[in-house]
C-alpha cells in the first residue's frame, strides 16, 4: 500500500490510530511478518478485531514521524533480550541454569531441555526459557570461544 494513503497516530490513552481516507481505525497493533530474520520488511497493521488494514513492504520507506511510532509500539510490545556471551552454566545436562549477558543485561535463564534451543537460518539460535522468555543469539559464530564452547555442549 502507498504510504501516503494512510495517517498513523495516537489517541489520548497512547493507544494506535490509523486514518485510512475517511474511516479511522483505533486500537491498531503493528505485527512483523519476519521479526527474527528481517524485522524491519513486512509489518502488518492489524484492526481491533484481527483484520489486516495496512500491509508495510519497509519501515525505511516511511515518513521518519510514522517511522518512529511504529518502532515505539514495536518495541514496547516485543521483548527477545539478544546474548551476546554465556557467561556460565550450571551443568551440561538439562534443567541448566544459564548466567548470560544479553542487550538488556546480565540475566539468568532456566533451560528446562535441550529441544528449547531451536537453530534458525544465518548461524541464529532462538533459545527459550523456563518463564517463557525467548533470547535470541544472532550470529552464533561471532559469539566468543567460552560462550562457543558452553553452548556446543547442548546443540
Amino acid at each position: 500500500m502507498n504510504t501516503d494513503s494512510f495517517r498513523l497516530g495516537r489517541n489520548l490513552y497512547g493507544r494506535l490510530v490509523l486514518s485510512l481516507g475517511e474511516r479511522l481505525y483505533e486500537g491498531v497493533v503493528p505485527v512483523r511478518s519476519f521479526p527474527i530474520s528481517a524485522p524491519n520488511e513486512g509489518i502488518a497493521l492489524v484492526g481491533a478485531d484481527g483484520a489486516e488494514l495496512v500491509w508495510i513492504d519497509s519501515l525505511a520507506a516511511l515518513p521518519p514521524d510514522t517511522r518512529h511510532l511504529l518502532q515505539d509500539e514495536l518495541a514496547s510490545r516485543e521483548f527477545m533480550p539478544e546474548i551476546h556471551h554465556i557467561r556460565q552454566v550450571s551443568s551440561f545436562a538439562t534443567p541448566s541454569r544459564w548466567q548470560v549477558e544479553t542487550d538488556k543485561g546480565d540475566t539468568v535463564l532456566l533451560l528446562k531441555a535441550e529441544e528449547d534451543i531451536r537453530r534458525l537460518s544465518g548461524g541464529r539460535l532462538l533459545i527459550a526459557d523456563a518463564h517463557g522468555v525467548q533470547f535470541l543469539i544472532r550470529d552464533m559464530a561471532a559469539l566468543d570461544k567460552t560462550s562457543r564452547r558452553l553452548l556446543d555442549h547442548f546443540l
